[in-house]
């Protein structure tokens, strides 16, 4: 049976594309979701996508990950350095979980070098543009 992978994106993530592309780069977020589907595919994996600029929906998708999914990918956008709520909701889950962001946020401004929820993740990556969301897809494989 297919592994069922939640790709989780946070904050501003709709915006890819248009969102400051010399940091971000010129993909949309349907590029990204387009390029996993393929890859889980390839890998016999099924994605499913959801995006949320509200702390509470992507708490209730993280919960609703427990018993619906095999493994999640998350990109927490602003929230990484901020949500205490939803490191609590991460917390709670016993599938593998993957932190992602574009950029290298150890590169950036202060604030943004501490991702609070990194601690309980099983992987991070960052700094390889949206290619880390393939990256964690295959490291789920």
């Amino acid at each position: 049976m297919a592994k069922k992978i939640l790709i989780l994106n946070g904050p501003n993530l709709n915006m890819l594309g248009t969102r400051e592309p010399e940091l971000y780069g010129t993909d949309t977020l349907a590029d990204v979701e387009e390029r996993c589907t393929k890859v889980a595919e390839m890998l016999g994996m099924n994605v499913t996508f959801y995006q949320s600029n509200y702390e509470g929906e992507i708490i209730s998708y993280i919960q609703q990950a427990k018993e619906q999914f095999d493994g999640l990918i998350i990109n927490p956008g602003g929230y990484s350095h901020t949500s205490v709520a939803i490191f609590d909701a991460l917390s709670l889950l016993d599938i593998p979980k993957i932190e992602v962001h574009i950029t290298n946020i150890h590169a950036r401004e202060k604030f943004r070098q501490n991702s609070i929820i990194s601690r309980i993740m099983d992987g991070v990556i960052c700094g390889f543009g949206v290619k880390g969301y393939e990256l964690a897809l295959k490291s789920l494989a």
